[in-house]
This record gives structure tokens, C-alpha cells and sequence, in this order.
């Protein structure tokens, strides 16, 4: 159980709330945003005293139905219930480290995608794998160090190559908010992985925007459908985004595909002609 982390959780939530949202009337100004503490508890069919001390990360580790109560309380959503129970401790968390070996399945799968742009992503949003295709579009994975093949550290982090922040993707903004939502997600997993931990202080102490986002305890992110490349040599190309769950190694097969016959088709066809030297967004 993380107390601390609960408590904040929790506050987050009930901060967000307006007392209409819950059915309570609005009532006199309120000094601070969100319901009161006691109007959580009294609809979450417990003690006060013992909701401020979740909050306040000294009560002892709720139970199943307590919990169940504050989350119909809160009104979060399936994915933040989950995470709510993880912090608590109810529900089955990954101690170790966040597995980066790949599939063989799956490593020869991406060399069978030649219309489809193809890269494996850890949960701590390592790029693991990739296939010729996305080495065009994005970058050539290979001349970088593992560090360098982050994408949470390319998103907030300035690139030492002196590259755009992304890839030139219309939608840093929506994807710095996906990084942080999953990165929050894969702490409560692996608490103790050193990467992981480490990940977060790093982006926490070097980028304000990450440390601002990693604060609003969001864990839930909208689906995404598709992205827009800026690209060096084909200019803008706007694809199908698919991210399938591998969810016996806790990473994501991200797919970047477009209709047949479209100028992203086109684009994608160009790109596999010219390799990975394409993708040089430092141009």
C-alpha cells in the first residue's frame, strides 16, 4: 500500500468534483475547489475521520468495499478504479522490473509489415523493437543508445541531437499527456524498478510541463486514432495509429498504417524505398 500516493490520488479526485456532479446542492461559496471531505464519506458510506486519514496517508489499508464505495463516490472510471485499488494494495501488483525482451513471435512480425510502419514499446515507453518502415518515418533506432530510444525522454527532453521534440507530431501536447497518465500507471505496477523510479525523477526534476501533468494524478488516457508526422522528406503524413496490448510482457505493438491509395500510402511506399536514412529530423 502507498499511503502517500493514495491520499494524493484521492484529493485529486475529489477536487475535481462539484457538488452538482453528485447530485448535492451547490450551497454557499466554497473556499476551496472540489466536494468536501465529508461529503465523500458521507457518500461513500464511511466515517469522515476515516476518509481524512486515506487523504492524509495514515489509516490502515481499506478493504475491498470501502474502496468499491469511494470510487462510486469520486465517480472515477473503470482505469482509475483499478488504480485506486493497486496504490491500495487490493489488487495484483508487479514487484520486479518491467520486462524489455520481445517476443520472437512477435520480432519476426514486424519484418512481415512492409506497408505498415511498426515499433514495440515498453511500459516505461522504451522503443524495444522496430522494423525498417517506422525507422524511416521516425528515426534510425539503432545508431541511438537505449536511453536515447525513450519516448517520455523525447517528449519533455530537449534532444541532444538537436532534433524537433517528436518526430514533428501535430499532437505533442495530447502525447506528453498519454506519457505521464501511463508512466503513473507503471509506477503503481513496479514500485521498485529502478528504471521506472528513475524515469520519473528525471523528467519530474528537468521538465516544469511533466512535473505539472504528473501532479493533476490523471490516470486514464483517450483513445488515439491517428498522428501526423512532420516529415524531412515527404512533408506531413497523417496515419492510422493502433496500439495493441502484449499484455504477457506488459508492452504495446504501436502500428502506424494508412487506407490504400492515399497520399499517406504514398508517403509510407516513398519512405520504404529510402530507409532509414529518411528519418533525420535534424535536416
Amino acid at each position: 500500500m502507498d499511503k502517500l500516493e493514495l491520499g494524493a490520488f484521492l484529493r485529486s479526485r475529489r477536487e475535481r468534483l462539484r457538488p452538482e456532479d453528485v447530485g448535492l446542492p451547490t450551497g454557499p461559496r466554497r473556499r476551496t475547489p472540489g466536494l468536501r471531505r465529508e461529503e465523500v464519506a458521507v457518500l461513500a458510506h464511511i466515517s469522515t475521520e476515516y476518509y481524512v486519514r486515506l487523504e492524509q496517508g495514515r489509516a490502515p489499508r481499506p478493504s475491498a468495499e470501502v474502496l468499491a464505495g469511494i470510487a462510486g463516490a469520486l465517480r472515477l472510471t473503470d482505469a482509475e478504479s483499478d488504480h485506486l485499488h493497486v496504490l491500495a494494495g487490493t489488487a495484483p501488483s508487479r514487484t520486479g522490473l518491467h520486462r524489455r525482451d520481445v517476443r520472437p513471435s512477435i520480432l519476426a512480425l514486424l519484418g512481415r509489415l512492409p506497408q505498415t510502419a511498426a515499433i514495440v514499446v515498453s511500459a516505461a515507453f522504451e522503443v524495444l523493437a522496430w522494423n525498417d518502415l517506422a525507422a524511416a518515418l521516425m528515426e534510425d533506432f539503432a545508431r541511438l543508445a537505449p536511453d536515447g530510444r525513450n519516448l517520455a525522454r523525447r517528449a519533455f527532453l530537449e534532444p541532444a541531437d538537436g532534433g524537433p521534440p517528436l518526430y514533428g507530431l501535430s499532437d505533442v501536447a495530447e502525447f506528453r499527456h498519454h506519457v505521464v497518465m501511463e508512466l503513473r500507471s507503471t509506477l503503481a505496477r513496479y514500485p521498485s524498478d529502478p528504471a521506472v523510479t528513475g524515469l520519473v525523477t528525471e523528467l519530474r526534476d528537468a521538465s516544469p510541463d511533466f512535473a505539472r501533468l504528473w501532479d493533476r494524478h490523471d490516470v486514464q488516457a483517450p483513445p488515439v486514432l491517428t498522428k501526423t508526422f512532420r516529415h524531412p522528406v515527404v512533408g506531413e503524413v497523417t496515419v492510422d495509429c493502433d496500439a495493441l496490448a502484449l499484455t504477457d510482457r506488459d508492452q504495446h505493438l504501436v502500428l502506424y498504417s494508412a487506407p490504400p491509395d492515399s497520399p499517406a500510402a504514398e508517403a509510407l511506399a516513398l519512405l520504404g524505398v529510402l530507409g532509414a536514412e529518411a528519418g533525420d529530423y535534424r535536416r
